[in-house]
């Protein structure tokens, strides 16, 4: 008997640094956590100064040569480079260390097709890998049959050999009709919340910042909660139930995270514009990261990039159950901020509260007397604002109200244009 044993995934982390003082070293850091949550390890780290990437070969043939090295003697089985690379630097890296060489895209894909379970995510998921393969059919060289037992070999990647252009364009055709099929489907869903006037707030942050444990606690939404990097890619809905009979419809997003693949964006565009047809942005930050700055930076020109500006925005600096000593937190581009602990509950009342006056911040208030020959005006109340107040008396229904600007005149002159108090 045989008995086939996983092949243990061991990588060296490349990366070019092109100035002083940049995050080279924090985005490989953050590419070793990549690499072990795609089922890797990394043994090893190389980084060279330059003015600028080879263009043949991503790093100096020098280096190469140390990378060789490095490679036999920590019996690494392949590389991982820190930036998406050419077909030309893949098959020059190739040919030169006779290993499997990846880069962070090739990772992060891997991850994403892990991760995905609904048909909409594993649509994504394939048609960004697609992408990725398409212009690199040619850039593989030696390593299309290096494929297999670890990172980068998820998903469409087994079928990389029985593959031509002809057959990834066709595929790709595809894909994109049944992913324009969901989009159309998500767009009706829109519509009808917006004819519904159900305010909607997108919760975004970088990957791991607690997303999903923020919807959990909040709503009972039975969303997986890991510490890990990408631990949820499907976007989750929840009503979330406020006082005084409000009602906020919370939608989780797929996390941020830096040099975010261009094929990710564009597969996942209609998943991540969750946040640019929302009414309000929750961003999540995990304080308790040293690098919580610059996080809060990408997830910021990551939304700019796609359109999300000028929406209200609170700002929820999480994982204080995990901040020894606490420091001075601010966002200067959010409406509102806060600290608080998704994993404890601590500050989630506040949320509640400061989620109540926000969506107060777009309503009118007002004070009027319904004759009873209006009462649907009421009902329309009930579902678009919020009802603070109602007194039956003889003549009609006093109420006090908040309601939203749109259905304010019909609710305060009625169909007959006048008000009474």
């Amino acid at each position: 008997m045989h008995e086939n044993k996983k092949i243990e995934e061991r990588v060296i982390l490349v990366g070019v640094s092109e100035q002083d003082g940049d995050d080279t070293e924090d985005s490989l850091s953050e590419l070793a956590e990549l690499v072990r949550t795609a089922g890797a390890t990394a043994v090893g780290m190389v980084i060279q100064k330059l003015e600028r990437r080879h263009p043949g070969t991503y790093v100096g043939t020098g280096k190469v040569q140390e990378i060789r090295e490095l490679l036999i003697e920590t019996d690494a089985t392949g590389i991982v480079c820190d930036d998406e690379l050419t077909p030309a630097q893949m098959r020059n890296l190739t040919d030169l260390l006779d290993t499997k060489v990846m880069d962070r895209t090739l990772v992060i894909l891997d991850i994403f097709a892990g991760r995905a379970g609904t048909s909409e995510g594993k649509i994504q998921v394939e048609l960004a890998q697609l992408r990725y393969e398409m212009t690199r059919l040619t850039g593989y060289g030696r390593s299309m049959s290096r494929l297999g037992g670890g990172i980068g070999t998820r998903g469409p990647g087994e079928k990389k050999l029985e593959m031509d252009r002809r057959l990834i364009a066709n595929r790709i055709s595809q894909l994109k009709r049944e992913l324009a099929e969901v989009v159309q489907h998500r767009e009706v869903t829109r519509s009808r919340r917006t004819r519904a006037n159900q305010p909607v707030a997108a919760i975004v942050g970088y990957t791991n910042a607690g997303k999903s444990t923020l919807l959990n606690t909040l709503t009972d939404a039975d969303v997986l909660e890991m510490d890990a990097l990408f631990a949820t890619l499907d976007p989750t809905t929840r009503l979330l139930k406020l006082s005084g009979k409000q009602e906020i419809l919370l939608t989780d997003t797929v996390g941020f995270i830096r040099k975010l693949p261009h094929h990710l964006i564009d597969a996942f565009r209609s998943t991540l514009e969750e946040a640019k047809y929302a009414d309000y942005i929750i961003h999540v930050v995990d304080a308790s990261n040293p690098q919580m700055e610059k996080q809060m930076y990408i997830v910021y020109e990551t939304l700019r990039d796609l359109g999300v500006e000028q929406k209200p925005v609170l700002t929820l600096f999480n994982k204080q159950d995990l901040i020894m000593e606490p420091e001075a937190l601010h966002d200067a581009r959010a409406d509102h901020t806060l600290r608080i602990s998704a994993k404890t509950g601590q500050g989630l009342e506040e949320v509640k509260h400061t989620l109540e006056n926000m969506l107060r911040e777009n309503k009118i208030y007002m004070e009027r007397l319904i004759p009873y020959a209006e009462t649907g005006i009421l009902a329309k109340i009930r579902a678009a604002g919020e009802l603070v107040t109602e007194d039956y008396r003889a003549d009609g229904i006093f109420i006090q109200a908040y309601v939203p600007r749109a259905l304010y005149p019909l609710a305060a002159f009625g169909e007959t244009g006048s008000s009474e108090r």
